[in-house]
């Protein structure tokens, strides 16, 4: 009889976050690199499809005021629990949680009343031909928050409100999303790319 997953947490003081949180190389991350943390820069980055949030903590971590959107009231629980875990833990971990804001609704409707700096977009990827390849956690978020049909409709509402940049965090071989104008430059990772919309 095969074991019942563990249900899906959000987990900000444990495991892969704090080991990335540790050793992840600071502000030379692409990430960080992409959403234009530099010597003296510190943007406040929407984060307009937040999931388990890890993304936000790490630029939260790098010193950056980071808003979080979830529309999934199911991950929006997940993320306003595991932020509260982080706080209870104190220190370093309290700090970040200070920096992150959390709000529940589609950042189609939030981000035009936000005038946002800097917007992060990871919307849910699509499938990769060998499903062995998802992890049971990635598995877990597609489940609670879908397949994101409406991300274009919410690139170019970024790119029409957004005062500075934003970044489409995508797989690195997939094809740009369709019905988007070109980005300015991108930034690759192993696995991931980073497309970079400049505005201003």
């Amino acid at each position: 009889m095969p074991a019942t997953p563990e249900p899906l947490r959000v987990d900000f003081v444990s495991g892969a976050v704090a080991h990335r949180l540790r050793f992840g190389g600071g502000r030379g991350q692409a990430i960080a690199k992409a959403m234009g943390l530099r010597a003296g820069k510190t943007p406040h980055i929407t984060d307009a499809t937040a999931g388990l949030g890890r993304d936000a903590f790490l630029l939260a971590s790098l010193g950056a005021q980071v808003t979080l959107i979830e529309r999934s009231e199911q991950m929006h629980a997940l993320l306003a629990d595991g932020m509260a875990r982080a706080h209870d833990a104190g220190g370093d971990f309290r700090d970040i949680i200070a920096r992150m804001t959390l709000l529940h609704g589609d950042a189609k409707d939030l981000l035009p009343t936000l005038s946002p700096e800097a917007v992060l977009i990871d919307p849910m990827h699509p499938p990769r031909k060998n499903s062995a390849l998802v992890k049971r956690e990635l598995r877990q978020v597609r489940e609670i928050v879908g397949t994101d049909p409406d991300a274009a409709d919410l690139l170019r509402t970024a790119l029409q409100h957004a005062r500075n940049r934003v970044v489409l965090k995508w797989p690195a071989k997939c094809d740009p999303i369709e019905g988007v104008r070109p980005c300015s430059h991108q930034i690759l990772g192993k696995s991931t790319r980073y497309d970079v919309f400049m505005l201003a």
